[in-house]
């Protein structure tokens, strides 16, 4: 703990802050700064590089081909859909698949963020795939088959299909989807499960077990999670949080994760979001039908034509790219919350700031504001570092 932050008459959580963030080295924070902030234009080429494919998809006639072959396949409407959207996405796969490799694989390895082989790497893509796949085709049947019985309002009848399945998808993720990729083990350690279920219980969760997730295979990065909907709840932490943290800043990281349960913020994000989808497919339905109507070529019939989904898919992700800063400021007042409910849960606050540091081997630590604001779904070390400080002189004898 560095001197500025002892409790003293004398703390100010301002110094206290800056002395924290003057412990770390200036080649590690310029090493996560480049990290982070290459992430900003990753955003953009990965947007601009998807746009061009998904164009031309509809351009070239690639996506009418693909719904005229599934037609052939079958005459069955929810198969054809299926169908076309296994192809899709192996197609948009193949065609995206060296800038995955960049993203994910080598710039990971590059800022020493990745333990994985590329084998094993390409393994747990190929099952993500599956994933997509089978669940994917659910949504879209489900999609397409509303889009075929209703009109110009099916914009909102579509989101009312993507916000069942998010439910859907936070409910059987955690018992079905996650340990496809990794293990979950009991943790056996009194002297760590025992501390972390006594403040679950103290807060209302229901928990008899911790697990162990052995994320160390994969990546360097520390997390923790409370995860799960209507009886699917599971508390955990990855191993390089057990590994490489002390007690107190692993219940630090715990508390702040049982806030996200205790304060509802699954429920919350699904409703924030749903009306963040609702006026995305609102402006997708009002682009949709002028674009098609100029573009004869594409042979796309109207919106529940499966040789437009890839127009959706642009529509709608061109939208999410200007709404990035709406989208990631949802996310950072829940996150902000989550932090002041786990200061008041665990009572750590240097732990918390020291566990803010770590998650600053790879999230910038003291941007601008108008940084923060744009490209941040998290608070920034300094912003957790000092909500910590301010909780600290508050709340702590001096």
């Amino acid at each position: 703990m560095p001197p500025e932050a002892q409790a003293s008459p004398a703390f100010d959580p301002v110094r206290a802050t800056n002395a924290y963030l003057a412990t770390v080295p200036a080649d590690k924070k310029a090493r996560s700064d480049g990290y982070f902030e290459g992430g900003y234009w990753l955003q953009l080429w990965g947007f601009l590089y998807s746009a061009i494919v998904l164009w031309l998809l509809l351009m070239l006639g690639v996506s009418a081909w693909m719904r005229d072959r599934a037609e052939r396949i079958t005459r069955r409407r929810p198969s054809q859909t299926a169908l076309y959207w296994i192809q899709l996405i192996l197609l948009l796969t193949i065609v995206t698949f060296p800038l995955s490799v960049y993203s994910g694989y080598y710039r990971e390895h590059q800022y020493g963020l990745a333990t994985q082989s590329f084998g094993p790497w390409l393994w747990d893509q190929l099952k993500a795939l599956g994933v997509a796949l089978v669940f994917g085709s659910l949504v879209t049947m489900a999609l397409y088959g509303v889009l075929r019985r209703v009109g110009r309002s099916w914009w909102l009848w579509a989101t009312m299909v993507v916000v069942a399945f998010t439910i859907v998808g936070a409910v059987i993720a955690p018992v079905f989807v996650a340990p496809l990729f990794n293990t979950y083990t009991r943790l056996t350690d009194p002297k760590v499960r025992d501390p972390i279920l006594s403040m679950a219980r103290a807060n209302g969760i229901t928990a008899d077990d911790v697990y162990v997730v052995d994320q160390s295979r994969q990546t360097t990065r520390i997390s923790a999670n409370v995860s799960g909907l209507l009886g699917t709840e599971r508390i955990s932490l990855n191993d390089n949080l057990l590994h490489r943290c002390s007690l107190e800043e692993i219940e630090a990281v715990l508390g702040h994760e049982m806030g996200h349960y205790v304060l509802n913020h699954a429920f919350k994000l699904v409703l924030e979001n749903a009306i963040v989808v609702a006026i995305g497919f609102a402006l997708v339905a009002y682009w949709f039908e002028r674009l098609r109507a100029r573009h004869a070529e594409w042979r796309v019939a109207s919106v529940a034509d499966l040789a437009g989904l890839p127009l959706i898919f642009l529509l709608f992700a061109a939208y999410q790219f200007v709404a990035t800063p709406i989208n990631n400021t949802i996310v950072r007042v829940n996150e902000y919350e989550a932090d002041i409910f786990g200061l008041n849960a665990a009572r750590q606050p240097d732990a918390f700031a020291n566990a803010a540091l770590k998650l600053g081997d790879y999230r910038k630590l003291d941007p601008s504001p108008i940084e923060e604001l744009i490209f941040f779904d998290h608070p920034s070390g300094r912003t957790r570092i000092f909500s910590a400080m301010r909780w600290k002189a508050e709340n702590i004898k001096k």
